[in-house]
């Protein structure tokens, strides 16, 4: 065993933590953003939302939005559902916001908290809607797909829907011209393709943490249009979106904003990690081999 690999394998190990942290660190430091390529299945999600106006005959699109996660998964699910909730706006349709997580109408008042300011005609009750969380899980997308009205009487303020303009003619998933669901697990995404979107065909688009993307897959693209996967899917659709729309990434001041380039920000950690990852990983078995041959000499 030569000096050098000697002294690798008896490296303490928080001379490793440390060179993580540096990894990791170091982008955030420095705000780097790295180039993105997105992928078919963010591409047409973007595509999804951004040309449906094109197949309700001059009607303004009518997109149900289901915030289906809480603070644990913010990290990755928050930017892409204000990348996709903002686009929604952008197009001037009509937005609709349930949840069947508890937690869920307070991530959809953050998420329109960084998104109202940019669309200051935007009104209640004409362009967007609350109707709130309620419990019951695929019982009540069951309930949705068939009789909304039954479990959502009210908005979440407790306004009679019929009073609502915008929604005076909504009773089930099937009135609506997109579902766009961000996801953390169950009740989630799957039980939406189950028991309301594929049922009534309407469209569907998803947004998922990493671990529950995989699950996912096989019902792309028949059950679901587009899906994002965690911090990445949120990155490809920024820069999408921010490649269509510029005042995406700079308002109207053209000053970057950070809320809206989450995804990217985060990318850039992620990568250098576990690209010092996978060279530790390489660098452990180079070192394995080395000790085996000299083994084998010393035989």
């Amino acid at each position: 065993m030569t000096g050098f690999t000697r002294f690798l394998t008896e490296l303490d190990r928080r001379w490793i933590f440390l060179l993580m942290a540096i990894a990791v660190m170091t982008p955030v430091l420095i705000r780097s953003e790295l180039p993105e390529f997105p992928g078919s299945l963010v591409t047409n999600g973007f595509n999804a939302i951004e040309d449906l106006d094109k197949a309700t005959s001059g009607r303004r699109p009518r997109v149900l939005f289901a915030y289906d996660y809480d603070p644990g998964s913010a990290p990755e699910l928050d930017p892409m559902a204000r990348a996709m909730t903002w686009h929604a706006f952008r197009k001037g349709y009509q937005c609709y916001f349930m949840a069947l997580w508890p937690v869920g109408p307070q991530k959809t008042r953050e998420a329109l908290g960084y998104i109202l300011p940019d669309f200051p005609k935007a009104q209640y009750g004409e362009d967007y809607v609350e109707l709130g969380f309620k419990a019951g899980n695929e019982g009540v997308i069951k309930n949705v797909a068939t009789n909304l009205r039954e479990l959502f009487p009210t908005d979440k303020a407790g306004k009679a829907l019929s009073d609502i303009p915008m929604t005076r003619d909504i009773y089930s998933v099937g009135d609506f011209d997109l579902v766009v669901n961000i996801s953390a697990g169950y009740p989630g995404t799957k039980e939406w393709v189950l028991y309301a979107t594929t049922p009534k065909n309407v469209k569907l688009v998803a947004g998922c943490t990493g671990v529950q993307a995989p699950l996912l897959y096989p019902y792309y693209p028949a059950q679901m249009v587009g899906l994002l996967g965690a911090i990445k899917g949120a990155a490809e659709y920024e820069k999408l979106l921010g490649d269509r729309y510029p005042e995406f990434r700079t308002g109207a001041d053209d000053k970057p904003r950070e809320a809206f380039r989450e995804g990217r920000k985060r990318m850039g950690p992620q990568l250098v990690a576990h690209v010092t990852i996978l060279a530790m990983i390489i660098l452990g078995n180079v070192i394995m081999f080395m000790e085996r041959r000299a083994g084998r000499r010393a035989a």
